[in-house]
């Protein structure tokens, strides 16, 4: 029944996916037809370069290179003339919730095109999802294609020879006895977090594997009788609600078979790979042969009985006898399709693994591959390897342990790690890739509803940090109870409300009933608005029915209001403070701000998750529902704000007790809750908040975010630095097998904060706003191709600082696409700055403050020569060419200052007023538009208009006097240059200012310019 849900959902996505690739074909044409000559999703020829090529063989698992589809993910690597692959499916969680691999492939040619002395070459071809691997040793040649079925869960190895050559294929499992897991120092409980620390007994329980015929059979069945799911609920109290608690280990039995047309059994061997002895069940082709097809079939569920699981195996394989050619092409269909969703590529066309700039993008693709790969699980990729870990002491030499272990463990999941996985796949319009995530807290939200019942005695949910598969917290931070327990026990309990419990307690200390004994973890709250905010966020950008969601959302804010109600009125006899407003306490910023009252993180999640909910459409939330929400609203505390060296900055909480861990709750309102935008608000606030932050910065490593900060403050620079360094190859043979860092290789959530972190430079979208290049370096080009909120997608191409083939689609959001930070300034000669010798035509005035501005202003020069006010067709021509600016500056008026015929200054006013009127029109009513009075002249410098210098100053003056009266009339903002260039400035005409008088310009206008985008800075 799991596999039809699985193949309904990929089949519908694939559906829609070729719907939207037939439009944006469409679209594309149309765009062509005008003249467009941009890098386009639907051609994926930039994806060529950006296929990892190898052409000698791997030393060890530590040189694998990814492969996968649908959710099973490998590692492949030749080693030593024999190809090898590990194999991992979403959801194979063990009686220990560890994540274990299906096994290990080993597969021999012979004669060997890959024995020692001849050529080799192994390339994963990024369009097609396969990995390509050819060897060549004398006369002899072969291909061996390496895939995952997208739709099916079936592992396919293809062999093509120019000779008969013999295949010798096994099945390697280093299962094959219970083992106990001690507590030493190489930690092999830590891949099962659960029971790290435990003072007793932990066993991991052997595999079953034999032949079947000429197949070999392989599965994992949990022992009913020994769950960690059953030792968490007794732990924990939750006896009288266990019925409530989801139980996804009962039953759960994952393995598959091994099979090869025309292959037989060949008998069993024993070995050791790294630091773990194996077990290896082999089958061989029957004759050589040219051509050699090898599978895996893979099968997850749970059952009441193996011979039910055993029924489902048996359907998959019958499934995959249907045509080879057919599931190939599917597959690779499925591939193009995902790549043409979107793109970044840095520097097009000019491949080059040195230049850091094309390799993060490159690094970029890469990663959203490893994505890809689990696009239908059953369960989320995890932040800390995914489906592609390997054997662990390849990392760090002392952890001696099997190819299962990873740090962190496996069936846990750690929310603030999670997170960063997935919020980039908004933009890459991964729609189903979300998923994942969202249905693992939908599945376990009763158990979090009956937590707080038993605990608290309210309604709402409660989700921890770190969350088992059934939505307990791991049963080693609720802390061990047990008699001899040396790490992570459970001190003393008390009373819920007792004036003791302040978010400060860690092991062995009091701990508070219903909490966790944790002390980075317990009371941290965070995660389940952040992942109700996702979900919301997940509608808004693509649609679809949200219901299934809303019970999770309403439950996980509803907590929060009846939670922190019952708290004051037990610690006051009030449910609200002074103000009306909730008190939070205790609380904690993220793991960081300890014994916190008001995080900034949690009221800006609050925030978020209401105005989400009461955004949606009645039919969703009902008016009643909504009324509640309003009036909750009303009710969540206001951000704390502080002063440092007369600067202001947004505290992490109102108080809080100590500052531990390495996290910076106070930018959450920027990322991931969308409180505060650029060309919106004053970035000035984050920007000092940074500045005089005692946090640790410009760490890159794992679930670090900077970058992601940076481009939200609009910190070109700062955000192009870091997002380099995040993107940058990994020390290891494949690029992006980033890590350990703070948790293990690859580290997903280190290629997902750098996703998201390319990303935020790129696009940002707020509301119904689409904001273009807020922090993108002028230097780097680009051909990009992202995802908007309310289906829209948004390519184009940068080149030189200038936007170029800009496509919107649909069209009608055209209109709310804005160039970030970006001012069409509308001017004259003196804006065009033409009048200065070639070699000084960078110091004009225009270039000058996008210099001072440090790239936070693009200025968009539009000034000619001798243009008058009177040219309403050039600006209306121009409003059709150029995208939306976030302002336009208007500075004419000095060619005008000619006419001395008494009609200068109301011609040159009602001019203006129709280019106001016009560029709102076209850009929108709240467009910014700044009013520039034209400069001072030295009529003693004037050249053929020296007989009418007073008339001409004359009508300067009036000119800006008149233009501030206008700008109050149609709410723009205004600025004079009149008496700004000095006289010794103006001496080559009288007219056009020298350097020094164009710094003068720039002095007067970059404040006013920066005010006119939102940002604010001032003359350096």
């Amino acid at each position: 029944m799991e596999l039809n849900r699985r193949q309904f959902i990929a089949k519908t996505m694939l559906a829609a996916n070729e719907l939207v690739s037939a439009l944006a074909a469409l679209f594309t044409v149309i765009a062509l037809s005008a003249g467009a000559s941009a890098v386009l999703a639907h051609d994926l020829a930039w994806l060529n370069s950006y296929n990892v090529v190898w052409t000698s063989q791997s030393h060890n698992a530590a040189e694998s290179m990814p492969c996968g589809g649908g959710d099973t993910g490998l590692n492949v690597w030749v080693e030593n003339g024999e190809l090898l692959c590990y194999v991992q499916r979403s959801g194979a969680f063990d009686e220990n919730n560890q994540y274990l691999k299906l096994g290990r492939l080993r597969v021999r040619l012979e004669p060997n095109p890959f024995a020692a002395g001849g050529e080799f070459r192994q390339e994963l071809k990024l369009r097609e999802g396969y990995i390509e691997i050819t060897g060549r040793h004398g006369t002899l040649q072969a291909r061996l294609n390496v895939w995952a079925d997208v739709f099916n869960p079936v592992v396919h190895l293809e062999v093509k020879a120019n000779q008969p050559v013999q295949i010798f294929a096994a099945y390697e499992n280093w299962r094959q006895t219970d083992v106990s897991l001690p507590n030493s120092p190489a930690r092999p409980r830590f891949a099962a977090l659960g029971w790290d620390g435990y003072p007793g007994e932990v066993t991991r329980f052997r595999d079953e594997v034999n032949f079947q015929g000429d197949a070999v059979l392989f599965y994992h069945r949990n022992r009913d009788d020994r769950l960690l799911i059953d030792y968490a609920i007794r732990q924990q109290g939750l006896e009288a609600v266990k019925d409530q608690i989801v139980n996804p280990q009962k039953g759960r039995t994952f393995g598959g078979l091994l099979r090869g047309v025309n292959f037989v059994a060949d008998g069993t061997a024993e070995g050791k790979y790294t630091d773990a002895n194996f077990k290896a069940w082999k089958i061989r082709s029957r004759r050589a042969a040219a051509l050699h097809h090898l599978e895996l079939v893979s099968h997850i569920a749970q059952t009441d009985t193996l011979a039910q699981w055993q029924a489902g195996l048996a359907k998959n394989a019958q499934a995959a006898k249907a045509s080879l050619a057919q599931a190939r092409q599917r597959t690779r269909n499925w591939w193009q399709q995902f790549w043409q969703r979107s793109h970044i590529v840095i520097a097009p066309n000019q491949p080059d693994e040195n230049n850091k700039t094309w390799q993060i993008a490159r690094n970029y693709q890469l990663f959203r591959y490893q994505l890809g790969c689990n696009a239908f699980g059953e369960y989320p990729t995890k932040f800390n390897g995914g489906n592609f870990t390997f054997d662990p002491s390849l990392v760090e030499a002392d952890k001696t342990n099997d190819p299962d272990w990873r740090a962190w463990g496996g069936g846990s999941f750690t929310a603030q790690n999670q997170r960063l996985v997935h919020w980039p796949m908004l933009k890459t319009g991964d729609a189903e890739l979300v998923k994942p995530q969202l249905e693992m807290y939908r599945r376990t939200l009763s158990s979090a509803m009956a937590r707080v019942k038993t605990y608290y005695g309210h309604e709402g949910a409660l989700f921890t940090e770190h969350l088992e598969t059934f939505g307990l917290p791991i049963s080693a931070g609720w802390g061990w109870a047990e008699a001899g327990a040396k790490t992570r026990q459970r001190g003393q309990e008390i009373p819920f409300g007792d004036p003791r419990a302040d978010a400060t307690h860690g092991p062995n200390s009091i701990v508070e009933r219903g909490e966790q004994a944790n002390a980075f973890v317990s009371y941290h709250y965070e995660s389940q608005l952040e992942f109700s905010y996702m979900a919301l966020e997940h509608h808004r950008w693509f649609g679809g029915d949200l219901r299934p969601y809303l019970p999770l959302i309403r439950q996980s804010v509803k907590f929060f209001d009846e939670h922190y109600q019952l708290r004051e009125k037990m610690r006051s006899g009030k449910t609200l403070d002074e103000r009306g407003k909730l008190v939070i306490y205790p609380s904690t910023g993220l793991e960081s701000y300890r014994g916190a009252r008001n995080p900034a993180d949690l009221i800006a999640g609050l925030h978020a998750c209401l105005e989400g909910l009461l955004a949606l459409d009645d039919k969703l939330i009902s008016p009643t529902e909504k009324q509640y929400y309003r009036e909750f609203l009303t009710r969540v505390p206001d951000y704390t704000f502080g002063s440092v060296n007369g600067e202001r900055i947004l505290e992490p909480a109102a108080s809080y007790h100590h500052y531990q861990n390495v996290e910076c709750p106070q930018f959450y309102p920027l990322f991931p809750f969308n409180r505060f935008a650029l060309g919106r608000d004053d970035m000035q606030i984050f920007r000092s908040t940074w500045k005089h932050g005692k946090f640790p910065k410009n760490m890159v490593q794992s679930w670090h975010q900077d970058g992601i900060f940076f481009a939200r403050m609009g910190m070109t620079k700062e955000a192009a630095a870091y997002n380099t360094r995040k993107l940058e190859n990994a020390p290891r043979r494949f690029p992006t097998f980033w890590g350990p860092g703070h948790d293990w290789v690859p580290d997903h959530n280190w290629g997902g904060s750098g996703m998201i972190g390319l990303q935020e430079m790129l696009l940002q979208t707020i509301g119904d706003r689409i904001l273009l290049l807020p922090a993108w370096p002028k230097k780097w080009d680009v051909d990009f191709k992202l995802h908007a909120p309310k289906n829209t997608v948004v390519e184009g191409r940068y080149r030189n600082g200038i936007i170029e083939n800009l496509m919107v689609m649909p069209a009608s959001r055209r209109k709310d696409v804005v160039i970030a930070n970006s001012i069409i300034v509308f001017g004259d000669s003196i804006t065009q700055g033409g009048a200065l010798p070639i070699e000084q035509r960078s110091n004009a005035w225009i270039c000058l403050v996008e210099t001072a501005s440090n790239g936070n202003l693009q200025l968009i020069n539009e000034g000619k020569g001798g243009r008058p006010t009177d040219s309403l067709n050039e600006f209306t021509a121009m409003l059709q060419q150029q995208a939306r600016p976030t302002a336009l500056a208007l500075a004419l008026g000095t060619n005008d200052s000619r006419d001395v015929s008494g009609q200068c200054v109301p011609k040159a006013v009602a001019n203006l007023k129709a280019m106001v009127v016009a560029a709102r029109k076209a850009y929108g009513e709240k467009l910014p538009i700044l009013l520039i009075g034209p400069p001072n002249i030295n009529k003693n410098a004037l050249g053929p208009t020296r007989p009418i210098a007073d008339e001409r100053e004359a009508n300067l003056r009036e000119l800006g006097l008149a233009y501030e009266k206008l700008a109050q009339e149609t709410g723009c903002q205004f600025v004079n240059l009149f008496g700004v260039i000095p006289a010794e400035s103006l001496t080559k005409d009288g007219v056009h200012p020298d350097v020094r008088g164009n710094e003068a310009i720039a002095n007067k206008l970059l404040p006013a310019l920066s005010r006119l985008a939102g940002i604010g800075m001032k003359w350096k």
